[in-house]
């Protein structure tokens, strides 16, 4: 993904430009501006090991869960949150939600995220946004498992899942990439967003 590129996610209501990626900032920052339909969210509670997210609410209103406390946060307030804090977010007002996200270090959280896109795009997700096919899932997430993963079931045993399934997905030729092409999948949201 290069700054400009913008994505939708149709089923959690998500739209994400891309303002600076990692290549521009050799891996030190990913900044995405972000648009949340009323009652989105990110599809799950989850951790990233490795990066700070930095939360800037430019309009609207999101109720951010972390470590199971729920809290409010309205336009012009900050929200840090280190890494490995499980964390979840939802657009809990009446109006579009926008903020203004970092990732410090970007690490590969443009991949991943372009790819749970892709996923949502082709009708491979879930209305909760995760991938319907359990080999889908765990081939992208073993993938990608320096950059986010969820917190149920727990750490240990999403490990040990990993690794007896991914060997068979790969098999079966599930890819932890699934191609996104603003061109031909960007919705009326993202159209709007971009104009």
């Amino acid at each position: 993904m290069r700054a400009g590129d913008v994505i939708e996610n149709p089923v959690t209501g998500e739209v994400m430009r891309f303002l600076v990626t990692g290549h521009e900032t050799a891996g030190s920052l990913l900044r995405i501006d972000m648009a949340v339909r009323p009652g989105g969210f990110a599809a799950a509670e989850h951790v990233h090991p490795q990066q700070e997210e930095r939360f800037q609410i430019t309009s609207g209103q999101i109720t951010l869960s972390i470590f199971g406390q729920e809290r409010v946060y309205a336009a012009g307030e900050h929200i840090t949150i280190p890494p490995g804090t499980p964390h979840a977010w939802w657009n809990s007002g009446d109006d579009e939600l926008r903020v203004l996200l970092e990732f410090s270090p970007a690490g590969r959280f443009a991949e991943f995220i372009t790819t749970f896109f892709a996923l949502a795009q082709a009708g491979k997700t879930t209305k909760g946004g995760i991938p319907k096919n359990l080999l889908q899932l765990a081939v992208t997430f073993g993938e990608y498992r320096d950059v986010i993963h969820g917190t149920t079931p727990p750490w240990a045993l999403q490990q040990v899942l990993f690794a007896l399934l991914v060997p068979i997905g790969r098999f079966l030729g599930y890819t932890a990439d699934e191609p996104y092409s603003t061109r031909d999948r960007v919705g009326s949201a993202a159209r709007s967003y971009m104009a």
